[in-house]
Protein backbone atom coordinates (compact mmCIF):
# COMPACT_ATOMS: atom_id res chain seq x y z
CA UNK A 1 0.00 0.00 0.00
CA UNK A 2 1.16 3.38 -0.47
CA UNK A 3 3.26 5.72 2.28
CA UNK A 4 0.32 8.39 1.51
CA UNK A 5 -2.49 8.33 3.52
CA UNK A 6 -5.32 7.39 1.65
CA UNK A 7 -7.66 10.27 3.14
CA UNK A 8 -7.03 13.52 5.18
CA UNK A 9 -9.66 13.35 7.55
CA UNK A 10 -12.01 10.64 8.23
CA UNK A 11 -15.25 10.70 10.76
CA UNK A 12 -15.96 7.53 12.72
CA UNK A 13 -19.70 6.73 12.86
CA UNK A 14 -19.75 4.92 16.08
CA UNK A 15 -18.77 4.93 19.61
CA UNK A 16 -17.13 2.63 21.94
CA UNK A 17 -14.12 -0.56 21.38
CA UNK A 18 -14.40 0.10 17.72
CA UNK A 19 -14.41 3.67 17.42
CA UNK A 20 -11.29 3.43 19.31
CA UNK A 21 -9.79 0.78 16.99
CA UNK A 22 -10.82 2.74 14.15
CA UNK A 23 -9.43 6.27 15.32
CA UNK A 24 -6.01 4.42 16.57
CA UNK A 25 -5.95 2.84 12.74
CA UNK A 26 -6.52 6.66 11.20
CA UNK A 27 -3.63 8.00 13.22
CA UNK A 28 -0.87 5.23 12.30
CA UNK A 29 -1.51 6.18 8.69
CA UNK A 30 -1.44 10.03 9.70
CA UNK A 31 -5.36 10.45 9.13
CA UNK A 32 -6.76 13.10 10.99
CA UNK A 33 -10.08 11.86 13.46
CA UNK A 34 -13.41 13.02 13.46
CA UNK A 35 -15.57 11.53 16.51
CA UNK A 36 -19.24 11.99 17.25
CA UNK A 37 -20.94 11.54 20.44
CA UNK A 38 -24.42 11.00 22.17
CA UNK A 39 -25.03 13.24 25.37
CA UNK A 40 -23.90 10.11 27.88
CA UNK A 41 -21.06 9.27 25.38
CA UNK A 42 -19.83 13.09 25.91
CA UNK A 43 -16.52 12.28 28.06
CA UNK A 44 -16.30 8.48 26.56
CA UNK A 45 -12.53 7.54 25.47
CA UNK A 46 -13.40 7.85 21.50
CA UNK A 47 -14.17 11.32 22.05
CA UNK A 48 -11.26 11.62 24.50
CA UNK A 49 -8.30 10.22 21.93
CA UNK A 50 -10.00 11.78 18.41
CA UNK A 51 -8.42 15.28 16.44
CA UNK A 52 -12.05 16.39 16.74
CA UNK A 53 -15.60 15.07 17.93
CA UNK A 54 -18.88 16.95 17.42
CA UNK A 55 -22.10 16.32 19.40
CA UNK A 56 -24.82 14.33 18.18
CA UNK A 57 -27.26 15.41 21.08
CA UNK A 58 -29.94 12.94 22.57
CA UNK A 59 -28.91 10.00 25.22
CA UNK A 60 -30.56 6.57 23.05
CA UNK A 61 -29.17 5.48 19.56
CA UNK A 62 -31.86 6.66 18.17
CA UNK A 63 -31.38 10.07 18.95
CA UNK A 64 -27.72 10.14 18.75
CA UNK A 65 -25.77 7.78 16.58
CA UNK A 66 -28.99 6.65 14.82
CA UNK A 67 -29.68 10.42 13.30
CA UNK A 68 -28.81 10.39 10.04
CA UNK A 69 -29.12 14.53 9.21
CA UNK A 70 -26.96 15.06 12.41
CA UNK A 71 -24.11 12.74 11.39
CA UNK A 72 -24.54 14.24 8.01
CA UNK A 73 -24.24 17.89 9.54
CA UNK A 74 -21.12 16.96 10.92
CA UNK A 75 -19.65 15.31 7.83
CA UNK A 76 -19.66 18.97 6.30
CA UNK A 77 -18.57 21.00 9.41
CA UNK A 78 -15.79 18.70 9.89
CA UNK A 79 -14.26 18.50 5.75
CA UNK A 80 -14.20 14.73 6.56
CA UNK A 81 -13.49 12.82 2.81
CA UNK A 82 -14.34 9.74 4.45
CA UNK A 83 -16.73 8.13 6.93
CA UNK A 84 -16.05 4.64 8.50
CA UNK A 85 -18.99 2.96 10.02
CA UNK A 86 -17.81 0.75 11.94
CA UNK A 87 -20.32 -2.36 12.95
CA UNK A 88 -23.85 -1.98 14.01
CA UNK A 89 -25.99 1.33 13.69
CA UNK A 90 -25.51 2.71 10.11
CA UNK A 91 -22.54 0.10 8.76
CA UNK A 92 -24.93 -1.86 7.23
CA UNK A 93 -27.66 1.01 6.06
CA UNK A 94 -27.79 1.23 2.65
CA UNK A 95 -29.42 5.03 2.68
CA UNK A 96 -27.14 6.08 5.17
CA UNK A 97 -24.11 4.96 2.66
CA UNK A 98 -26.20 6.15 -0.16
CA UNK A 99 -26.28 9.57 1.58
CA UNK A 100 -22.68 9.62 2.68
CA UNK A 101 -21.38 8.88 -1.42
CA UNK A 102 -23.90 11.16 -2.97
CA UNK A 103 -22.31 14.28 -0.64
CA UNK A 104 -18.94 13.34 -2.77
CA UNK A 105 -17.58 11.53 1.00
CA UNK A 106 -16.27 8.26 0.68
CA UNK A 107 -18.11 5.80 2.57
CA UNK A 108 -15.34 3.01 3.99
CA UNK A 109 -18.13 0.12 3.51
CA UNK A 110 -19.84 -1.82 0.34
CA UNK A 111 -21.75 0.41 -2.13
CA UNK A 112 -25.12 0.80 -1.21
CA UNK A 113 -26.33 -1.60 -3.68
CA UNK A 114 -24.38 -4.32 -2.51
CA UNK A 115 -25.41 -3.64 1.26
CA UNK A 116 -29.23 -3.52 -0.02
CA UNK A 117 -28.79 -7.26 -1.61
CA UNK A 118 -27.17 -8.54 1.16
CA UNK A 119 -28.61 -6.48 4.48
CA UNK A 120 -31.97 -7.61 2.95
CA UNK A 121 -31.39 -11.71 4.49
CA UNK A 122 -33.78 -12.80 2.05
CA UNK A 123 -32.30 -11.00 -0.82
CA UNK A 124 -29.16 -12.66 -0.04
CA UNK A 125 -30.47 -15.81 0.35
CA UNK A 126 -31.41 -15.32 -3.21
CA UNK A 127 -28.01 -14.11 -4.49
CA UNK A 128 -25.88 -17.35 -2.67
CA UNK A 129 -27.85 -19.44 -4.01
CA UNK A 130 -27.96 -17.70 -8.06
CA UNK A 131 -23.44 -18.45 -7.42
CA UNK A 132 -24.43 -22.29 -6.20
CA UNK A 133 -24.17 -21.45 -2.65
CA UNK A 134 -26.77 -22.71 -0.36
CA UNK A 135 -28.33 -22.24 2.74
CA UNK A 136 -30.54 -23.94 5.73
CA UNK A 137 -34.14 -24.24 4.46
CA UNK A 138 -35.63 -21.27 4.29
CA UNK A 139 -38.54 -18.40 3.47
CA UNK A 140 -37.75 -16.04 1.27
CA UNK A 141 -40.38 -13.30 1.77
CA UNK A 142 -40.72 -11.03 5.21
CA UNK A 143 -43.07 -12.67 7.86
CA UNK A 144 -46.52 -10.84 8.33
CA UNK A 145 -47.64 -12.87 11.25
CA UNK A 146 -47.22 -15.83 13.18
CA UNK A 147 -49.22 -17.71 11.26
CA UNK A 148 -46.28 -18.24 9.25
CA UNK A 149 -43.84 -19.32 11.22
CA UNK A 150 -46.41 -22.30 12.27
CA UNK A 151 -46.77 -23.26 8.78
CA UNK A 152 -42.92 -23.51 8.42
CA UNK A 153 -42.56 -25.15 11.45
CA UNK A 154 -45.09 -27.69 10.66
CA UNK A 155 -43.84 -28.00 6.87
CA UNK A 156 -39.60 -28.11 8.16
CA UNK A 157 -39.89 -29.39 11.86
CA UNK A 158 -39.42 -27.43 15.17
CA UNK A 159 -37.69 -25.92 16.46
CA UNK A 160 -37.53 -23.08 13.84
CA UNK A 161 -35.52 -19.12 13.82
CA UNK A 162 -37.17 -16.30 13.59
CA UNK A 163 -34.33 -13.55 12.34
CA UNK A 164 -33.80 -10.08 11.60
CA UNK A 165 -33.93 -9.82 8.01
CA UNK A 166 -31.84 -6.08 7.99
CA UNK A 167 -29.73 -6.74 10.91
CA UNK A 168 -27.01 -9.45 12.27
CA UNK A 169 -25.02 -10.50 15.49
CA UNK A 170 -28.06 -12.34 16.96
CA UNK A 171 -29.89 -9.17 17.61
CA UNK A 172 -33.44 -9.75 16.33
CA UNK A 173 -32.77 -13.94 16.53
CA UNK A 174 -35.75 -16.08 18.18
CA UNK A 175 -36.02 -20.00 18.09
CA UNK A 176 -39.46 -21.25 18.71
CA UNK A 177 -40.06 -24.45 19.67
CA UNK A 178 -43.18 -24.80 18.99
CA UNK A 179 -46.41 -23.45 17.64
CA UNK A 180 -47.90 -21.74 20.62
CA UNK A 181 -44.49 -19.84 21.05
CA UNK A 182 -44.81 -18.02 17.69
CA UNK A 183 -46.69 -15.02 18.09
CA UNK A 184 -44.70 -14.03 21.34
CA UNK A 185 -41.44 -14.87 19.57
CA UNK A 186 -42.21 -12.77 16.64
CA UNK A 187 -43.15 -9.42 18.52
CA UNK A 188 -39.97 -9.86 20.48
CA UNK A 189 -37.47 -10.38 17.68
CA UNK A 190 -39.33 -7.44 15.42
CA UNK A 191 -38.85 -5.28 19.25
CA UNK A 192 -35.66 -6.08 18.70
CA UNK A 193 -34.65 -5.60 15.56
CA UNK A 194 -36.04 -2.25 15.03
CA UNK A 195 -34.06 -0.66 18.56
CA UNK A 196 -30.78 -2.29 16.82
CA UNK A 197 -31.34 -1.45 13.36
CA UNK A 198 -34.13 0.50 12.34
CA UNK A 199 -36.03 -2.01 10.57
CA UNK A 200 -38.61 -4.86 11.66
CA UNK A 201 -38.55 -6.83 9.17
CA UNK A 202 -38.07 -10.72 10.05
CA UNK A 203 -38.06 -14.65 8.22
CA UNK A 204 -37.90 -18.08 9.20
CA UNK A 205 -35.57 -20.38 8.69
CA UNK A 206 -34.78 -24.02 10.30
CA UNK A 207 -32.94 -24.31 12.85
CA UNK A 208 -30.25 -26.81 13.09
CA UNK A 209 -29.98 -28.89 16.38
CA UNK A 210 -25.87 -29.18 16.81
CA UNK A 211 -23.91 -26.86 13.83
CA UNK A 212 -20.97 -24.91 14.72
CA UNK A 213 -20.63 -21.16 13.51
CA UNK A 214 -17.99 -20.48 10.79
CA UNK A 215 -17.41 -17.39 8.95
CA UNK A 216 -14.75 -16.87 6.01
CA UNK A 217 -13.26 -13.08 5.85
CA UNK A 218 -13.50 -11.65 2.59
CA UNK A 219 -11.78 -8.21 1.03
CA UNK A 220 -12.91 -7.06 -2.28
CA UNK A 221 -11.37 -4.14 -4.51
CA UNK A 222 -13.03 -1.96 -6.91
CA UNK A 223 -10.38 -3.60 -9.68
CA UNK A 224 -12.18 -6.97 -9.83
CA UNK A 225 -10.18 -8.54 -7.04
CA UNK A 226 -11.45 -10.88 -4.05
CA UNK A 227 -10.00 -12.81 -1.55
CA UNK A 228 -10.85 -14.85 1.42
CA UNK A 229 -8.54 -14.44 4.76
CA UNK A 230 -8.95 -17.82 6.22
CA UNK A 231 -11.99 -18.78 8.88
CA UNK A 232 -13.10 -17.75 12.20
CA UNK A 233 -14.83 -20.06 14.50
CA UNK A 234 -17.42 -18.64 16.28
CA UNK A 235 -19.20 -21.66 17.85
CA UNK A 236 -19.37 -20.64 21.66
CA UNK A 237 -22.17 -17.86 22.14
CA UNK A 238 -25.31 -17.80 24.22
CA UNK A 239 -28.67 -15.56 22.93
CA UNK A 240 -27.25 -16.53 19.51
CA UNK A 241 -24.17 -13.83 20.49
CA UNK A 242 -20.64 -14.83 20.10
CA UNK A 243 -18.44 -15.11 23.48
CA UNK A 244 -15.39 -16.54 21.94
CA UNK A 245 -13.75 -16.43 18.49
CA UNK A 246 -10.86 -18.51 16.78
CA UNK A 247 -8.70 -18.07 14.37
CA UNK A 248 -8.35 -20.47 11.92
CA UNK A 249 -11.21 -22.91 12.70
CA UNK A 250 -9.85 -25.52 14.38
CA UNK A 251 -10.54 -29.46 13.32
CA UNK A 252 -12.14 -28.36 10.11
CA UNK A 253 -11.27 -30.29 7.13
CA UNK A 254 -8.86 -28.81 4.65
CA UNK A 255 -11.60 -29.50 1.63
CA UNK A 256 -14.28 -27.92 3.40
CA UNK A 257 -11.90 -25.13 4.43
CA UNK A 258 -11.25 -24.38 0.95
CA UNK A 259 -14.89 -24.73 -0.05
CA UNK A 260 -16.36 -22.24 2.32
CA UNK A 261 -13.73 -19.92 1.53
CA UNK A 262 -14.43 -20.29 -2.31
CA UNK A 263 -18.26 -20.10 -1.94
CA UNK A 264 -17.47 -16.68 0.15
CA UNK A 265 -15.44 -14.96 -2.79
CA UNK A 266 -18.61 -16.60 -4.98
CA UNK A 267 -21.29 -14.88 -2.96
CA UNK A 268 -19.10 -11.80 -2.59
CA UNK A 269 -18.42 -11.30 -6.22
CA UNK A 270 -22.03 -12.18 -7.22
CA UNK A 271 -23.27 -8.96 -5.93
CA UNK A 272 -20.16 -6.74 -6.78
CA UNK A 273 -19.11 -6.20 -3.42
CA UNK A 274 -16.02 -4.36 -2.45
CA UNK A 275 -14.33 -3.48 0.59
CA UNK A 276 -14.36 -5.99 4.18
CA UNK A 277 -16.82 -8.20 4.64
CA UNK A 278 -17.86 -11.58 6.48
CA UNK A 279 -19.40 -14.39 4.70
CA UNK A 280 -20.97 -17.13 7.48
CA UNK A 281 -22.10 -20.82 7.50
CA UNK A 282 -23.27 -23.25 9.75
CA UNK A 283 -21.00 -26.53 9.39
CA UNK A 284 -22.66 -29.39 10.68
CA UNK A 285 -22.11 -33.46 10.04
CA UNK A 286 -19.41 -32.87 7.27
CA UNK A 287 -21.81 -30.07 5.32
CA UNK A 288 -22.10 -26.60 5.47
CA UNK A 289 -24.88 -24.18 4.99
CA UNK A 290 -24.70 -20.64 3.81
CA UNK A 291 -25.92 -18.45 6.77
CA UNK A 292 -25.91 -14.89 6.03
CA UNK A 293 -23.37 -12.00 4.63
CA UNK A 294 -22.23 -9.27 7.02
CA UNK A 295 -21.40 -6.12 4.95
CA UNK A 296 -19.01 -4.72 7.45
CA UNK A 297 -16.39 -5.23 9.62
CA UNK A 298 -16.90 -8.10 12.33
CA UNK A 299 -16.12 -7.58 16.03
CA UNK A 300 -13.77 -10.51 16.10
CA UNK A 301 -11.85 -9.43 13.00
CA UNK A 302 -9.25 -9.30 15.24
CA UNK A 303 -8.05 -12.88 15.21
CA UNK A 304 -7.73 -12.86 11.84
CA UNK A 305 -5.39 -9.90 11.77
CA UNK A 306 -3.14 -12.12 14.42
CA UNK A 307 -2.78 -15.09 11.85
CA UNK A 308 -2.83 -13.19 8.70
CA UNK A 309 -0.61 -10.24 9.68
CA UNK A 310 -2.86 -8.03 7.85
CA UNK A 311 -4.42 -4.70 9.46
CA UNK A 312 -7.79 -5.00 8.01
CA UNK A 313 -8.83 -1.16 9.14
CA UNK A 314 -6.10 0.26 6.92
CA UNK A 315 -7.24 -2.16 3.94
CA UNK A 316 -10.80 -1.09 4.13
CA UNK A 317 -9.27 2.45 4.08
CA UNK A 318 -6.66 1.76 1.03
CA UNK A 319 -9.99 0.30 -0.46
CA UNK A 320 -12.45 3.04 0.01
CA UNK A 321 -9.83 5.30 -1.52
CA UNK A 322 -9.96 3.49 -4.81
CA UNK A 323 -6.85 1.39 -4.06
CA UNK A 324 -5.70 -1.91 -5.22
CA UNK A 325 -5.32 -5.18 -3.15
CA UNK A 326 -1.35 -5.54 -2.81
CA UNK A 327 -1.43 -9.45 -2.74
CA UNK A 328 -3.25 -12.11 -3.92
CA UNK A 329 -5.09 -14.87 -2.99
CA UNK A 330 -1.81 -17.17 -3.15
CA UNK A 331 0.50 -14.65 -1.47
CA UNK A 332 -2.06 -15.21 2.09
CA UNK A 333 -0.63 -17.20 4.86
CA UNK A 334 -2.12 -18.04 8.06
CA UNK A 335 0.45 -19.05 11.17
CA UNK A 336 0.03 -19.61 14.93
CA UNK A 337 -3.74 -19.51 16.28
CA UNK A 338 -5.55 -16.77 17.46
CA UNK A 339 -8.59 -16.65 20.63
CA UNK A 340 -10.77 -13.70 21.42
CA UNK A 341 -12.74 -13.12 24.12
CA UNK A 342 -15.68 -10.41 24.55
CA UNK A 343 -15.99 -8.75 27.87
CA UNK A 344 -19.54 -8.00 28.25
CA UNK A 345 -21.34 -6.24 31.20
CA UNK A 346 -23.04 -8.88 32.46
CA UNK A 347 -23.77 -11.10 35.66
CA UNK A 348 -23.39 -14.90 33.67
CA UNK A 349 -24.18 -16.18 37.07
CA UNK A 350 -26.35 -19.32 36.48
CA UNK A 351 -25.91 -19.04 33.00
CA UNK A 352 -28.90 -15.74 33.02
CA UNK A 353 -26.21 -13.45 31.60
CA UNK A 354 -27.92 -10.59 32.53
CA UNK A 355 -26.91 -7.22 31.47
CA UNK A 356 -24.97 -4.98 33.90
CA UNK A 357 -24.64 -1.39 33.25
CA UNK A 358 -23.18 1.13 35.27
CA UNK A 359 -19.82 2.58 36.10
CA UNK A 360 -16.21 1.02 36.24
CA UNK A 361 -14.34 1.54 39.27
CA UNK A 362 -11.57 -0.88 38.63
CA UNK A 363 -10.16 -1.45 35.66
CA UNK A 364 -6.80 -3.78 35.01
CA UNK A 365 -6.04 -5.91 31.73
CA UNK A 366 -3.82 -8.07 31.29
CA UNK A 367 -0.42 -7.86 29.27
CA UNK A 368 2.59 -9.86 28.40
CA UNK A 369 3.52 -12.07 25.03
CA UNK A 370 0.86 -12.65 22.11
CA UNK A 371 -1.72 -10.09 24.08
CA UNK A 372 -3.72 -7.71 22.48
CA UNK A 373 -6.83 -5.69 24.06
CA UNK A 374 -9.27 -3.63 22.05
CA UNK A 375 -11.27 -1.83 24.41
CA UNK A 376 -13.75 1.24 24.22
CA UNK A 377 -13.37 2.12 28.51
CA UNK A 378 -11.04 2.91 30.80
CA UNK A 379 -11.30 3.28 34.53
CA UNK A 380 -13.81 6.00 35.61
CA UNK A 381 -15.85 5.40 32.43
CA UNK A 382 -19.64 4.42 32.78
CA UNK A 383 -21.41 1.48 30.74
CA UNK A 384 -25.04 2.95 29.53
CA UNK A 385 -27.97 0.93 29.25
CA UNK A 386 -28.73 2.72 26.22
CA UNK A 387 -25.88 1.25 24.21
CA UNK A 388 -24.16 -2.54 23.49
CA UNK A 389 -22.92 -3.79 26.64
CA UNK A 390 -19.29 -4.69 25.14
CA UNK A 391 -17.00 -3.89 27.32
CA UNK A 392 -13.55 -4.62 24.91
CA UNK A 393 -11.97 -7.72 23.46
CA UNK A 394 -9.12 -9.78 24.88
CA UNK A 395 -7.09 -11.23 22.34
CA UNK A 396 -4.33 -13.87 22.53
CA UNK A 397 -1.99 -15.61 20.26
CA UNK A 398 0.04 -18.59 20.21
CA UNK A 399 2.05 -20.60 17.81
CA UNK A 400 -0.46 -23.30 18.78
CA UNK A 401 -3.94 -23.44 19.37
CA UNK A 402 -2.93 -25.22 22.61
CA UNK A 403 -0.79 -22.38 23.88
CA UNK A 404 -3.54 -19.99 22.49
CA UNK A 405 -5.94 -21.82 24.98
CA UNK A 406 -3.15 -21.59 27.77
CA UNK A 407 -2.28 -17.71 27.53
CA UNK A 408 -6.30 -16.78 27.18
CA UNK A 409 -6.97 -18.72 30.50
CA UNK A 410 -4.17 -16.95 32.19
CA UNK A 411 -4.73 -13.14 30.77
CA UNK A 412 -8.66 -14.06 31.55
CA UNK A 413 -7.47 -14.45 35.05
CA UNK A 414 -5.34 -11.26 35.26
CA UNK A 415 -7.64 -9.37 34.43
CA UNK A 416 -9.41 -6.83 37.39
CA UNK A 417 -12.59 -4.99 36.31
CA UNK A 418 -15.08 -3.88 39.26
CA UNK A 419 -17.99 -1.51 39.26
CA UNK A 420 -20.01 -4.13 36.74
CA UNK A 421 -20.03 -7.92 36.31
CA UNK A 422 -18.57 -9.27 33.37
CA UNK A 423 -18.85 -12.58 31.35
CA UNK A 424 -15.50 -12.79 32.76
CA UNK A 425 -16.33 -16.16 35.00
CA UNK A 426 -18.16 -18.08 31.80
CA UNK A 427 -15.32 -17.09 29.70
CA UNK A 428 -13.20 -19.28 31.80
CA UNK A 429 -15.33 -22.23 32.31
CA UNK A 430 -15.78 -22.13 28.29
CA UNK A 431 -12.02 -22.04 27.56
CA UNK A 432 -10.70 -24.24 30.52
CA UNK A 433 -13.54 -27.26 29.29
CA UNK A 434 -12.73 -30.51 27.64
CA UNK A 435 -15.14 -30.00 25.06
CA UNK A 436 -13.88 -26.95 24.15
CA UNK A 437 -10.42 -28.09 23.75
CA UNK A 438 -12.08 -30.87 22.40
CA UNK A 439 -14.19 -29.12 19.90
CA UNK A 440 -17.04 -30.51 20.59
CA UNK A 441 -18.95 -27.59 20.54
CA UNK A 442 -21.76 -26.13 19.29
CA UNK A 443 -23.63 -23.09 18.76
CA UNK A 444 -26.12 -24.50 21.46
CA UNK A 445 -23.15 -25.96 23.86
CA UNK A 446 -23.10 -22.79 26.33
CA UNK A 447 -26.95 -22.83 26.82
CA UNK A 448 -27.69 -26.57 27.01
CA UNK A 449 -24.22 -28.06 28.21
CA UNK A 450 -21.95 -25.93 29.86
CA UNK A 451 -22.68 -25.82 33.84
CA UNK A 452 -22.50 -21.93 35.06
CA UNK A 453 -25.13 -23.17 38.24
CA UNK A 454 -21.87 -22.03 40.44
CA UNK A 455 -21.06 -19.72 38.32
CA UNK A 456 -20.56 -16.03 40.01
CA UNK A 457 -19.36 -12.32 39.51
CA UNK A 458 -18.96 -9.50 41.45
CA UNK A 459 -21.78 -7.37 42.01
CA UNK A 460 -21.67 -3.76 41.06
CA UNK A 461 -19.65 -1.73 43.45
CA UNK A 462 -21.83 1.10 45.01
CA UNK A 463 -20.65 4.43 45.01
CA UNK A 464 -20.04 5.87 48.87
CA UNK A 465 -23.04 5.68 51.39
CA UNK A 466 -24.54 3.40 48.32
CA UNK A 467 -25.00 6.95 46.10
CA UNK A 468 -24.37 7.32 42.44
CA UNK A 469 -21.79 9.29 40.94
CA UNK A 470 -22.94 13.37 41.07
CA UNK A 471 -24.51 14.34 37.81
CA UNK A 472 -22.72 16.76 35.12
CA UNK A 473 -25.25 19.75 34.07
CA UNK A 474 -24.43 22.19 31.43
CA UNK A 475 -23.41 25.97 32.22
CA UNK A 476 -23.09 28.75 29.20
CA UNK A 477 -20.22 30.82 29.27
CA UNK A 478 -18.13 33.02 26.86
CA UNK A 479 -14.66 32.80 26.25
CA UNK A 480 -11.63 34.32 24.61
CA UNK A 481 -9.32 32.43 22.53
CA UNK A 482 -6.41 35.24 21.43
CA UNK A 483 -8.73 38.06 21.26
CA UNK A 484 -11.61 35.70 19.50
CA UNK A 485 -14.67 35.93 21.41
CA UNK A 486 -16.07 32.15 21.75
CA UNK A 487 -19.89 31.33 23.31
CA UNK A 488 -19.16 27.78 24.47
CA UNK A 489 -20.89 24.99 26.77
CA UNK A 490 -19.21 23.31 30.01
CA UNK A 491 -20.03 20.55 31.43
CA UNK A 492 -19.44 20.39 35.04
CA UNK A 493 -20.19 18.67 38.73
CA UNK A 494 -23.78 20.04 39.76
CA UNK A 495 -21.87 20.87 42.62
CA UNK A 496 -19.48 23.02 40.68
CA UNK A 497 -22.22 24.57 39.01
CA UNK A 498 -23.55 26.87 41.81
CA UNK A 499 -26.50 25.81 44.05
CA UNK A 500 -29.62 25.60 42.33
CA UNK A 501 -33.00 27.20 42.97
CA UNK A 502 -35.20 26.60 46.01
CA UNK A 503 -33.93 23.22 48.31
CA UNK A 504 -31.05 22.14 47.75
CA UNK A 505 -31.20 18.23 45.76
CA UNK A 506 -30.21 15.17 46.84
CA UNK A 507 -27.87 12.47 45.11
CA UNK A 508 -30.06 9.94 44.45
CA UNK A 509 -29.24 5.97 45.91
CA UNK A 510 -28.94 3.56 44.01
CA UNK A 511 -31.37 0.76 44.17
CA UNK A 512 -30.55 -2.96 46.02
CA UNK A 513 -30.31 -5.33 43.01
CA UNK A 514 -32.89 -7.45 42.64
CA UNK A 515 -33.03 -11.19 40.84
CA UNK A 516 -34.93 -11.89 38.12
CA UNK A 517 -37.89 -11.22 38.78
CA UNK A 518 -40.20 -11.49 42.57
CA UNK A 519 -38.26 -10.66 45.70
CA UNK A 520 -37.49 -14.03 46.66
CA UNK A 521 -41.33 -15.03 46.66
CA UNK A 522 -42.07 -11.78 48.44
CA UNK A 523 -44.84 -11.01 45.91
CA UNK A 524 -42.84 -7.75 45.36
CA UNK A 525 -41.99 -7.99 41.48
CA UNK A 526 -38.61 -6.48 40.95
CA UNK A 527 -36.28 -5.98 38.15
CA UNK A 528 -32.77 -6.98 37.87
CA UNK A 529 -31.39 -3.87 36.26
CA UNK A 530 -31.49 -0.54 34.88
CA UNK A 531 -33.37 -0.68 31.71
CA UNK A 532 -36.84 0.26 29.67
CA UNK A 533 -39.74 -1.61 30.01
CA UNK A 534 -41.36 -2.65 26.86
CA UNK A 535 -44.38 -4.88 27.55
CA UNK A 536 -46.30 -5.41 30.52
CA UNK A 537 -47.50 -9.11 30.35
CA UNK A 538 -49.74 -9.29 33.14
CA UNK A 539 -53.01 -7.94 34.30
CA UNK A 540 -53.92 -6.24 37.38
CA UNK A 541 -56.77 -9.24 38.50
CA UNK A 542 -54.94 -11.73 36.36
CA UNK A 543 -53.63 -15.14 38.09
CA UNK A 544 -49.66 -15.70 38.07
CA UNK A 545 -47.77 -18.53 38.46
CA UNK A 546 -44.33 -19.08 39.27
CA UNK A 547 -42.10 -18.18 36.03
CA UNK A 548 -44.88 -16.81 34.38
CA UNK A 549 -43.70 -13.50 32.44
CA UNK A 550 -44.74 -9.67 34.19
CA UNK A 551 -43.22 -7.53 31.92
CA UNK A 552 -40.37 -7.42 29.69
CA UNK A 553 -37.32 -5.25 30.20
CA UNK A 554 -35.34 -3.82 27.84
CA UNK A 555 -31.23 -3.11 28.58
CA UNK A 556 -28.73 -2.73 26.69
CA UNK A 557 -30.27 -3.96 23.49
CA UNK A 558 -31.55 -7.24 24.51
CA UNK A 559 -34.70 -7.95 25.84
CA UNK A 560 -35.29 -9.99 29.53
CA UNK A 561 -38.43 -11.48 31.13
CA UNK A 562 -39.11 -10.40 34.23
CA UNK A 563 -40.93 -13.48 36.19
CA UNK A 564 -43.14 -14.26 39.18
CA UNK A 565 -41.50 -15.79 41.91
CA UNK A 566 -44.83 -16.11 43.61
CA UNK A 567 -47.92 -17.52 42.50
CA UNK A 568 -51.07 -15.54 43.50
CA UNK A 569 -52.94 -12.52 41.65
CA UNK A 570 -51.64 -9.40 40.47
CA UNK A 571 -52.78 -6.91 43.22
CA UNK A 572 -50.85 -4.22 41.37
CA UNK A 573 -48.99 -2.89 38.13
CA UNK A 574 -46.67 -0.10 38.79
CA UNK A 575 -45.37 0.49 35.35
CA UNK A 576 -46.11 0.96 31.77
CA UNK A 577 -44.15 0.54 28.37
CA UNK A 578 -41.57 2.90 27.71
CA UNK A 579 -40.98 3.28 31.48
CA UNK A 580 -37.32 3.44 32.64
CA UNK A 581 -36.66 1.87 35.58
CA UNK A 582 -33.45 0.98 37.94
CA UNK A 583 -32.08 -1.84 39.88
CA UNK A 584 -34.22 -3.00 42.23
CA UNK A 585 -37.51 -1.32 41.11
CA UNK A 586 -40.88 -2.65 42.05
CA UNK A 587 -43.08 -3.12 38.66
CA UNK A 588 -45.80 -5.14 40.24
CA UNK A 589 -47.46 -6.75 43.39
CA UNK A 590 -48.57 -9.78 43.31
CA UNK A 591 -50.45 -11.04 46.75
Amino acid sequence: MSAQPPFSTVLVANRGEIAVRVIRACQELGIRTVAVYSELDRDALHVRIADEAHALGGQTAAESYLNTEAILDVIKKSGAEAVHPGYGFFSENADFARAITEMGVAFVGPPPAAIEVMGDKISAREAAEKVGVHGVPGVTEFLSGPEQVVAFGDEHGWPVAIKAAFGGGGRGMKVVNAADEAPEALESAQREAMAYFARDECYVERYLTKPRHIEIQVICDSHGNAIHLSQRDCSAQRRHQKLVEEAPAPGLPDDIALAMGEAAVAVAKGCDYTNAGTVEFLYEDGDFYYLEMNTRLQVEHPVTELVTGLDLVALQLHVAAGGELPFTQDDVTVEGHAIEIRINAEDPAGGAFLPSPGPITKLRVPSGYGVRWDGGYQEGDEISQYYDNLVGKLVCFGATRDIAIARTLRALNEFEIEGVATTIPADIAIVEHADFAAVEHSTKWVEEVLDLSSTAAPKPAATAEGEEAEPKVRRDAVVEVNGKRFDVAMWVPESAAGAPAGPAKKKRKRAASGGAGGGSGSGDVTVPMQGTIVKVVAEVGAEVAVGDTIVVLEAMKMENNVAAEKAGTIKEIKVAAGDSVGGGDVVAVIE
